[in-house]
């Protein structure tokens, strides 16, 4: 009976068996079985390889390369060739409205551009630390 890949092994073992089903009709019964092992390995790759998510910048020059653009193709997207040049060596953050056009022309996911989350109980980068109180009297 097939089951969860929980070994190397195993997952060695599918891989082969799904190099071999790769040339499979579809509808027929060896396409079902690429989908499932495609599945179980996904699962493992998930657990075993977890990968992070890229970056906005990585996600943009990766966009800009599939899509064949270059960094002149992006003022339209983000102002200024100064400022594709800023936001693209990660000296400028991307603007609300430079993450909805880029969004919308290039296909990128919003919370890819968003980029991640500041931890919980950390101050996110784009706030101002509050000013020392040392030394300042109440009155």
């Amino acid at each position: 009976m097939e089951r969860l890949i929980k070994t190397e092994q195993e997952y060695e073992a599918a891989l082969a068996l799904i190099e071999n089903l790769m040339d499979a009709d579809p509808g027929t019964e060896d396409a079902e079985r690429l989908e499932y092992w495609v599945t179980l390995v996904k699962l493992y790759e998930d657990e075993h390889y977890p990968m992070d998510q890229p970056g906005p910048v990585q996600a943009i020059m990766y966009a800009m390369e599939q899509q064949g653009l270059a960094q002149k193709d992006l003022i339209s997207l983000i102002g200024s060739k100064s400022k594709v040049s800023e936001v693209l060596s990660g000296k400028r953050p991307l603007s609300l409205n430079m993450i909805r056009r880029l969004h919308a022309a290039l296909g990128i996911p919003l919370d890819t551009l968003i980029g991640a989350l500041p931890e919980e109980g950390t101050a996110p980068a784009w706030t101002k630390p509050s000013p020392p109180t040392q030394g300042l009297s109440a009155r």
